[in-house]
């Protein structure tokens, strides 16, 4: 039998990173009832991580970009809580942190690189609440990261 959410992301052409091992003292998702609670992911590229602040050294394209590399790991996290079947679940919300100077606003717009892959690979599954916002300094000098809520309906 198929998964059409894998299916999706092969014609995407996309390829989900492992689940990433947390940095620190915390678990990389926790499980409460029919909910995943997923830890902050960070951009990791090719390169290594996606580093800058956003209306200084990034731009919204940038931002954007390094907000859809978290996404790929906050899927992969999900995939690893939900027994490697992502058609199991659903996004519920999902909250960015944008690394970025005072007067930058765009944080939505950087977000909305998460946002959109989430919808294009999990369909109605990946609509979800949001929360966008500025964060003056985030660890390692990232660009952005963003924790989600999934559900196993």
């Amino acid at each position: 039998m198929t998964n059409a959410v894998e299916d999706r992301l092969a014609e995407l052409g996309l390829t989900l990173p492992d689940a990433p091992a947390p940095a620190a003292n915390y678990v990389p998702f926790a499980r409460s009832g029919n909910q995943i609670f997923i830890s902050g992911q960070l951009p990791n590229g090719p390169d290594g991580l996606i580093t800058g602040k956003l209306g200084a050294d990034l731009d919204v394209a940038a931002g954007a970009e390094a907000a859809r590399l978290c996404a790929l790991s906050l899927l992969a996290q999900a995939r690893a809580a939900a027994d490697g079947d992502l058609s199991r679940v659903r996004l519920v919300k999902l909250v960015g942190f944008v690394n970025s100077t005072p007067d930058f606003g765009d944080q939505p717009k950087v977000v909305n690189g998460a946002s959109d892959l989430m919808v294009d690979v999990l369909g109605e599954k990946g609509r979800h609440a949001r929360s966008a916002v500025s964060a003056g300094a985030l660890p390692f000098g990232v660009a952005v990261e963003i924790e989600a809520i999934f559900e196993l309906p």
